[in-house]
């Protein structure tokens, strides 16, 4: 038998309710009738409503009634929400006007087939099977059995081009296949995503980036060159070449290295420490495994600036630098928040440097301690990135030894990198005013340089007390005159 749970009945009475206070006929649609035949949950429901006019008065009205956040979302098309927390989950209302004279040819104008039935409110309140009474005329249930991802009508990507990118995070959200004729239209109409706001693609790009099987669809996303019409700096990263260290060009090696983290994924989810700090939300709701998933692809992305043919070799000398301020700019365009931002460049900017590390098979506690610092909460997304761009270099240059060497001194600096978590931070010998004050020095970037040099020397164990702390200090300040 089909129907809500008494928790979900709980949830949406008020609304229904107030609905039949004001002789209002309401209609669940969407998502929320797609997951209850799915039987999927949503750490934070979401159900959307259509009546056939005077949403946006409606909404406001019960808004208030609620004691709802209320926001207008589409003032052309009479599209409002209501956001409310309740028992600790954050629970969403949209409503909209029908887009059309009748029900059937409203939901003719919804982006999927899976998403375009429907279910009049007090029929949830009936105590009747739902399986009857949803209003399904395009085939949604279907396209649920099938694992279809199907466009309701033709014009589904014309009315909204977002919705071709939408088709991608469904398929991944709900492990589905696009048909046939969805994936033609999305070819066809791919050039209409450039009118789409950023913020509105950069949301579905992260749901296919929370994705498991975000590797998967980007390759489809990119045979269809609608990836590089959201990433136009994907297209000076085909076909060039990377030398004998390298069996794929810097495009398909930047693919293969997204495949390669999607892999490792799977292998450290064992890891309470590693999965614990990949979960964690940089900014909003998107996840540090999704923003490191973007990352593999703009980690070369400084290449085809940086090419430069010397006797005959290429090389890419810098690429790294010339990659944050690709990076930096990017951000921008997607409107990624500041923590995210600076998360990914730093990411691009150190990333070879596990690589270098690797090329000693004995590092220095000096260059661990410094790449440690540089890379800041960003050390273990650097090794992990490392990790995955090793495993997608595969030229005939690249031998099993150093393959070997590279990730034994990853996989080293990972397990000293969580163990360093978990120590209690050793206390500074010295502080800027005993500087200040022992060596009577104004307030200056000379202290800052001698503080850094402490902290370092400390925690090599060049110094273990405060005589020895003074005496390096010394030492600076003469060498700075």
């Amino acid at each position: 038998m089909l129907k809500f749970s008494l928790k979900d009945e709980n949830v949406l009475k008020p609304v229904y309710n107030f609905a039949k206070s004001r002789k209002v006929k309401l209609y669940l649609v969407g998502g929320a009738l797609r997951d209850l035949i799915l039987k999927r949950k949503k750490q934070n429901p979401d159900f959307d409503f259509c009546l056939k006019t005077g949403s946006l008065n409606f909404g406001r009205k019960l808004a208030q009634e609620l004691r709802a956040a209320f926001v207008v979302l589409d003032e052309e098309h009479a599209s409002c929400r209501l956001v409310k927390r309740i028992e600790n989950k954050l629970y969403t209302f949209d409503f909209t006007n029908f887009r059309a004279p009748v029900l059937e040819k409203d939901l003719l104008h919804r982006d999927f087939t899976i998403n375009s039935m429907a279910l009049e409110l007090a029929n949830v309140f009936s105590g009747r099977d739902l399986s009857a009474l949803i209003i399904d005329p395009y085939s949604g249930r279907d396209d649920l059995g099938r694992k279809i991802i199907r466009v309701t009508g033709k014009n589904s990507f014309g009315e909204d081009p977002l919705r071709i990118l939408r088709a991608f995070s469904f398929s991944c959200m709900l492990d589905f296949a696009l048909d046939k004729e969805t994936l033609r239209l999305a070819k066809k109409e791919k050039n209409r995503i450039s009118s789409v706001s950023s913020e509105r693609v950069r949301e579905e790009l992260f749901k296919v980036f929370d994705s498991p099987a975000a590797y998967a669809s980007l390759v489809v996303l990119d045979k269809l060159k609608i990836l590089e019409i959201i990433f136009p700096e994907i297209k000076p990263m085909r076909k060039i070449g990377q030398g004998p260290y390298h069996h794929l060009d810097v495009w398909q090696h930047t693919l293969e290295t997204l495949n390669q983290f999607e892999l490792i994924l799977k292998t450290v989810k064992r890891n309470s420490d590693i999965n614990n700090y990949l979960e964690e939300e940089v900014s909003g709701l998107r996840k540090r495994s999704s923003l490191l998933k973007l990352a593999c692809i703009l980690h070369d992305v400084g290449k085809p600036g940086a090419l430069r043919r010397e006797k005959g070799r290429i090389i890419f000398h810098g690429h790294e630098r010339v990659g944050l301020g690709l990076t930096r700019a990017i951000s921008r365009r997607l409107k990624l928040s500041n923590e995210e931002g600076r998360s990914l460049e730093r990411i691009v900017l150190w990333h070879l440097r596990p690589g270098y590390l690797a090329d000693n098979p004995h590092p220095s506690q000096r260059a661990i301690f410094r790449y440690f610092r540089d890379t800041g909460t960003d050390a273990l997304a650097v090794l992990l990135l490392s990790l995955a761009d090793q495993r997608a270099t595969k030229g005939p240059l690249t031998t099993a030894l150093s393959r070997i060497r590279h990730e034994k001194i990853v996989k080293s600096l990972i397990r000293k990198l969580l163990k360093k978590k978990k120590e209690k931070k050793t206390a500074r010998l010295l502080n800027g005013n005993d500087i200040m004050g022992k060596f009577k020095l104004p307030a200056s970037p000379l202290v800052g340089t001698i503080l850094e040099a402490l902290e370092e020397a400390q925690a090599i164990g060049k110094i273990k007390n405060k005589k020895e702390a003074l005496e390096l200090a010394a030492k600076i300040i003469k060498k700075g005159k």
